[in-house]
């Protein structure tokens, strides 16, 4: 036998009999008999090649081999106590890691009750936030350097899960002082030739607003792209034009001189929800997360 074949058993063993001095005592706090300790120590002597207690009247006296290692066998038991307590730990989201990845128009609109309330009830989670361009979400998944993200739906199903969570319809805002100010709703046939912000064409709303407009026969007439949503915002406010936003991001990023008005025949919305890699399982904090956020925006 050689040293590399001791078990924490035989360290155990080791470690209870130098700190009580007797078998018996060592095997109560074990639970295990006395000649079972007998055993581990003698194993433990064969492997290290050393004799590490020498028995007196009553008790073992601890021998130069064994005060000599003695102060190893405590770290790395120690180390394997803290080891075991790490793993349980990951289970009951005592401790553990997020990375999590969206754009800043998402993580502005959905993320902030949810952050809060999960910091809340697992502060010993550590939550990492990618607030990505749009064009970085799914590459971002695709190579790991997010555990999940919160966005649009993926297109390749090979790579990427998908699991809804929320559709949030599309909106119009204009400026206050627009004619369109003073309606409950716009239909998007009346967007023939009006001056549109929009995001950029690889970016989510974009193509929803396209298909949908090609749909009806409307011609687009872009006036400005961004490459966030929230440059359409002030830039409808200058009166640069008009832009189209999913409503609770519209919603979330009032500004004074904007108003947002429903987008009708028909009602387009955004569909939103949890992007994960085919080849990679969540961890139970993340697994928490997504569905702490499943509640709030179900609300």
């Amino acid at each position: 036998m050689s040293v590399s074949a001791l078990t924490l058993k035989q360290l155990r063993a080791i470690l209870q009999v130098y700190r009580t001095g007797r078998i018996s005592a060592a095997a109560e706090v074990l639970n295990v008999t006395q000649s079972a300790v007998s055993v581990l120590i003698r194993q433990s002597e064969e492997a290290l090649g050393a004799h590490l207690f020498d028995r007196t009247t009553r008790s073992l006296a601890p021998t130069d081999a064994v005060e000599m290692i003695i102060g190893m066998v405590e770290r790395i038991l120690d180390d394997v106590d803290a080891l075991e307590d790490t793993v349980s730990g990951l289970g009951d989201l005592t401790r553990g890691r997020i990375r999590l990845t969206t754009t800043p128009a998402t993580g502005m609109t959905y993320l902030p009750s949810v952050v809060r309330r999960f910091r809340e009830n697992y502060p010993g989670v550590n939550l990492m936030l990618d607030d990505c361009a749009p064009n970085q979400f799914f590459t971002n998944i695709r190579y790991e350097r997010a555990d999940f993200g919160i966005g649009t739906e993926p297109d390749d199903a090979d790579i990427f899960d998908w699991r809804p969570l929320h559709d949030d319809p599309l909106q119009l805002i204009c400026p206050d002082d627009h004619p369109f100010a003073a309606r409950q709703s716009i239909a998007w046939g009346e967007l023939h030739d009006m001056p549109l912000i929009l995001s950029r064409s690889d970016y989510g709303v974009r193509n929803l607003v396209e298909k949908n407009l090609a749909r009806l026969g409307v011609r687009l007439k872009l006036s400005a792209e961004v490459a966030f949503l929230g440059s359409a915002i002030w830039m409808t406010a200058c009166g640069m034009g008009m832009g189209i936003l999913p409503s609770r991001f519209a919603s979330a990023s009032r500004m004074n001189g904007v108003c947002a008005l429903p987008l009708v025949d028909p009602v387009v919305t955004r569909p939103l929800g949890v992007v994960t890699h085919t080849a990679r399982s969540l961890s139970p904090a993340s697994k928490a997360f997504i569905e702490m956020m499943a509640e709030d925006v179900g609300q």
